[in-house]
């Protein structure tokens, strides 16, 4: 008797996306799935009129609305949130449960307890679920991932990462750790998390060592203040080190710095922004004293993973279970917490 053949993967022809948020990074991110070809823009809610207004600029046929119950009411394939942070987990659980797939601006949720929640919530809908780690998509991070893994680097043993904005967010809601769950942690220092699990393949952490400060002084109250600098140290389990540094409104003598090293025993690699630039890069694979360039400055990646993100939903919705890795960056930015405040 014949095995049973699994029913191959339902294809969606420009599947129909509801975007919920749609100031800048809600736009942006519209604009490089609308970029693809391969999905059509057919809902717009934000409660701000003058968001909504812009992005119907990119999407003149689409409704405007103005709450995700209204979005939700819609016939849609897939949903896009780009919302403050405190809401990231309780939207997407909601769409996923109506059986909509999610693409959500990082965090995904405040806590490891709410990551995991919304995963579940995606696994039980078999929906698709991702997040907009934006900086998985550099020409350059994708480049340095690709020698690590081919061993090109030797035994990687340690590495640095650092994400100073000289600025910080202008938003109000990033101040107040009830609706951010965090500073400049939480914000930045997630992609340097994430990117270096990524790189290294998800290794365990044995231990974490952390501190966080608000305005000069130690970070005493996470009910009460956000941390503008924080630094933290990962022990790896096979006893390899991960060092993070991440800060807003840091005297960094330009716009940001962005960077992340990789020592090795047989080579080294780097990823650094240009001249204090948020969007040039430029990565190198470093041995002795000469250099190769792996990527240049001029990438258009913005909007990368929110384009893979749609040309993936369009050949299936179902459940990818890489989102899983998701619980793990979660579990750092608890235990760095933790480590830091007691």
């Amino acid at each position: 008797m014949n095995a049973a053949i699994a029913p191959a993967p339902t294809l969606l022809t420009r599947p129909h996306i509801g975007f919920l948020g749609v100031g800048w990074i809600g736009r942006n991110r519209m604009e490089a799935m609308l970029a693809t070809g391969g999905i059509e823009a057919v809902a717009i809610a934000d409660a701000l009129p003058g968001n909504g207004a812009e992005a119907a600029l990119l999407a003149p046929d689409a409704v405007r609305l103005d709450s995700l119950d209204a979005l939700l009411e819609q016939p849609l394939d897939g949903m896009v949130i780009a919302t403050p942070s405190a809401l990231h987990a309780e939207q997407s659980i909601r769409a996923l449960e109506r059986g909509v797939p999610v693409f959500c601006q990082k965090p995904l949720g405040r806590t490891g307890a709410e990551v995991r929640a919304v995963i579940d919530a995606a696994r039980a809908a078999d929906r698709l679920l991702g997040v907009d780690l934006s900086y998985r998509g550099t020409a350059g991070m994708r480049a340095l991932r690709e020698h690590v893994r081919a061993g090109q680097l030797g035994h990687v043993h340690a590495v640095d990462l650092i994400f100073h904005n000289a600025y910080g967010p202008d938003k109000p809601w990033f101040h107040d750790p009830a609706l951010s769950g965090g500073g400049c942690m939480m914000d930045l220092g997630v992609h340097l998390i994430d990117l270096a699990l990524w790189v290294l393949d998800f290794p365990e952490v044995e231990r974490i060592d952390a501190a966080l400060f608000a305005k000069g002084r130690p970070l005493e109250d996470r009910g009460r203040q956000v941390e503008d600098l924080g630094m933290a140290t990962l022990h790896l389990a096979d006893g390899r080190m991960v060092r993070i540094a991440c800060s807003w409104n840091l005297h960094a003598g330009q716009d940001a710095v962005i960077a992340a090293d990789f020592y090795g025993d047989r080579a080294g690699a780097a990823f650094r922004n240009i001249g204090g630039s948020f969007y040039d890069f430029r990565a190198e694979l470093f041995r002795g004293t000469a250099r190769e360039t792996l990527s240049e400055p001029g990438d258009p990646w913005g909007g990368r993973m929110a384009a893979e993100w749609a040309e993936k939903l369009a050949r299936s919705p179902r459940f990818d279970p890489g989102c899983e890795e998701l619980a793990h960056v979660a579990d750092i930015m608890d235990g760095i917490y933790a480590a830091a405040t007691g």
